[in-house]
């Protein structure tokens, strides 16, 4: 494969932390530009520094709350506008609630909902208008790689905000690749299984996380590296002719006998 990301503009929403900040590392050590959103401003300039020094890409940063819509729009024109251009949206920001659902409340499900799906659908729109204002004969495909989830394709208890704003986001993939095709615009999806975070590490050390593991066809946690391929493989132009799937890199979970 000849990935070719060097010098790419790539926007990654909810890069503070977590998968976030693992995949601009991807991007950077590829070659990537960045424009890395979240709302911990200073944790992006701490992330930003150490990517400029190491990798020597160009890193941009907003602090974007993900439920104001305007202020989705004036961060991805600002990120626009210092980048040069969007290339590819990696719509990764997210949040979860652990509860029974008779427990989850209006806040929680508002929460969870509108940060998930309504904030990902917002940044697909505001980058899309973007790409859509650049093309040229000449411009090369723009790209958005939706993070959604196993739980979008499967169910769980305890997670019901989570799991159906993650379903949303699988749809969504499926209707915007339809719609945008024609502007040039690939919009796939990554499904992630279970991986290990510095944000679960304390519940998968538990006895409930290690019986969940036990479940697994594999018998353990995702690496976080171990999304590298399939991020890099929809983010390349080798995937010119992928559009509308969402690929789960879950460990067989999806495939786990009754």
């Amino acid at each position: 494969m000849k990935l070719d990301l060097q010098n790419k503009r790539v926007l990654i929403t909810g890069a503070s932390s977590g998968l976030g900040e693992h995949f601009s590392r991807v991007f950077a050590r590829e070659g990537a530009n960045l424009g890395l959103i979240a709302r911990r401003e200073d944790r992006l300039k701490a992330l930003a520094d150490e990517l400029e020094s190491e990798y020597g890409s160009k890193v941009a940063v907003a602090s974007c709350d993900i439920l104001n819509p305007v202020e989705i729009e004036q961060t991805m024109r600002d990120l626009h506008a210092r980048l040069g251009g969007i290339d590819i949206l990696i719509n990764n920001a997210g949040v979860t609630k652990q509860a029974p659902a008779v427990e989850q409340t209006l806040e929680d499900w508002d929460q969870v909902v509108n940060t998930n799906l309504r904030g990902a659908w917002l940044c697909a729109l505001a980058a899309t208008k973007l790409m859509i204002a650049d093309k040229t004969p000449e411009s090369a495909p723009g790209n958005i790689i939706n993070i959604a989830s196993i739980l979008g394709l499967g169910a769980s208890s305890q997670l019901a905000p989570y799991a159906i704003s993650k379903a949303g986001v699988v749809q969504m993939t499926k209707v915007l690749a339809l719609e945008w095709g024609h502007h040039g615009i690939r919009v796939n999806a990554l499904a992630p299984g279970y991986f290990r975070t510095n944000m679960n590490t304390e519940f998968f050390e538990s006895k409930a996380g290690q019986k969940l593991i036990s479940r697994l066809p594999q018998r353990r946690l995702g690496e976080l590296a171990e999304l590298d391929g399939p991020l890099l493989l929809l983010a390349s132009d080798d995937a010119s002719f992928m559009t509308g799937i969402v690929i789960p890199v879950d460990g067989g979970h999806m495939v786990s006998s009754l």
